[in-house]
Parts: C-alpha cells; sequence; structure tokens
C-alpha cells in the first residue's frame, strides 16, 4: 500500500509534468474525480479515506492558485456525480447550485473534504469543464468540454489508482477550405 507521503509526491510531480503541458488561462475549470479507495488500493467507494483526500487537495488547491483556476471535485454516484467548487465559480459561469452536502458515504471523501476546505462552497450537476485529473477511474469525462485530449505524463498511478489527465480544444470545423491557425 502506497504511503501518505508517496501519494503526495506523485500527485506534485504530475501536476509539475502538466503544467509543462498544458498553457492555462485565468479562470477555468479544472475538474478533479478521485476515488481515495482506489488510491488505497480497494474498490472505489468501499474505502474512503480522509487523510489521503487532504493531501491531494492541498496539492491541487496550490496548483489552482498558482494557476488561477477553479477547482470543481466530483463526487460519486450517490449524489449524481454532482460537482463541489466555489459560489464565485458557478456565478462566473452560470451553473445553478443544488441542495445536497457531499459527505464520505455520499459524494465521496474527495469532494466531501473539498466542501469543508473552501470558503464558500457550492454543488451544481455539470460543468464544462477545460481540463481535469481522473484519479481512480471515476469517469470525468461526462464534465469536460466537448473535445477532450489525453495528457501523458510519466505518473501512471496515485497511489493505486490509475490516472488520466485531459485538456480540451475548441472544434475544428468549417472542412477542407477552412483555416485555424
Amino acid at each position: 500500500m502506497a504511503t501518505l507521503d508517496l501519494i503526495q509526491k506523485q500527485i506534485s510531480l504530475l501536476l509539475t509534468e502538466l503544467e509543462q503541458q498544458v498553457e492555462f488561462q485565468p479562470k477555468q475549470l479544472f475538474v478533479v474525480g478521485c476515488s481515495t479507495s482506489e488510491v488505497l488500493g480497494s474498490k472505489i467507494g468501499t474505502a474512503g479515506a480522509m487523510e489521503v483526500a487532504d493531501i491531494l487537495y492541498e496539492e491541487l488547491a496550490t496548483f489552482a492558485q498558482k494557476h488561477d483556476l477553479y477547482l470543481a471535485f466530483q463526487g460519486c454516484e450517490h449524489i449524481n456525480r454532482a460537482l463541489t467548487l466555489e459560489y464565485e465559480a458557478a456565478r462566473e459561469f452560470g451553473y445553478e447550485p443544488v441542495t445536497v452536502i457531499p459527505v464520505k458515504h455520499a459524494g465521496g471523501s474527495m469532494s466531501a473534504h473539498a466542501y469543508s476546505k473552501m470558503k464558500k462552497p457550492v454543488v451544481v450537476e455539470y460543468i464544462r469543464a477545460h481540463a481535469g485529473i481522473d484519479i481512480g477511474q471515476t469517469l470525468i469525462g461526462m464534465h469536460l468540454k466537448e473535445v477532450a485530449i489525453p495528457i501523458r505524463t510519466s505518473v501512471k498511478q496515485i497511489g493505486e489508482a490509475v490516472v488520466t489527465i485531459a485538456k480540451t480544444r475548441p472544434k475544428l470545423i468549417g472542412g477542407p477550405r477552412a483555416v485555424y491557425e
């Protein structure tokens, strides 16, 4: 089983490699899906761990602050994958808050921890994020903008959880006569 120190080092390295490959714009949405159970080597939804959520949250919050990003944390299936984010971000993008508070067993440890750490958290049903990280195959794709592009880093797992990273780009339209750059 991975130690908390190793988990912190893995997420830190992953985020460093990500920022070397992606040029973020201020106030973009960055979605995070995370199964702390999977990080610890258990089946998703069976062994949530707030201490893992805390380590990941601190690294992600530092990353988001550095790049002036809005973080959105995807909840588990028990709250229909609703997202926890700052009220300011929901207002900025016109997302309507819903009435639910994520908790460890209905929302997941990561989403519940984020809700407890944010200044003015709200939960919304959906977003269209510019980029994101999926830790433990939580299926964040439903919350990304339409043309998702995988990003590869040397970090393939956080703890025992498989990691997938993506950015998005605008659609290319217009056919053979179109000019894109």
